[in-house]
């Protein structure tokens, strides 16, 4: 995210450390299993060290904004390997999913105006 914030970025990184480990803070974590042919669906094979890494996550809260239940979208953040599968999208559509069973009204998240591949992301992929 350094690159986004730039200069700032000391002073961010703090705010985003805190938030980040903040009790309210909700997470769904992406992994790449790395196992080939060695991974079956059926068993639960443990895989060797390193083949099971975090490749990208969503940070996410529940919040009441002016008495509106709101699911505030905090970051989405992809790894660039794994980025143009449709797993973005498909994280939306889980987060849209966990709005609609928790109750919440809205869905909010805000992107940097320096971000375009975000931009055209959610503009494009998502409308």
């Amino acid at each position: 995210m350094e690159g986004f914030y730039g200069s700032d970025w000391p002073l961010q990184a703090k705010v985003k450390r805190k938030e980040m480990s903040s009790t309210d803070a909700r997470y769904i974590f992406v992994r790449e299993l790395r196992c080939g042919d060695a991974y079956e669906a059926s068993t639960q094979r443990i895989c060797e060290e390193g083949c099971d890494q975090i490749v990208g996550f969503v940070h996410y809260r529940f919040t009441l904004e002016e008495e509106i239940h709101v699911l505030n979208v905090y970051e989405i953040q992809l790894e660039s390997q794994i980025q143009g599968k449709g797993l973005g999208e498909c994280l939306m559509q889980l987060i849209e999913l966990i709005a609609s069973k928790n109750q919440m009204n809205a869905i909010v998240l805000t992107v940097q105006t320096s971000n375009a591949l975000a931009k055209t992301f959610y503009m494009r992929k998502l409308g």
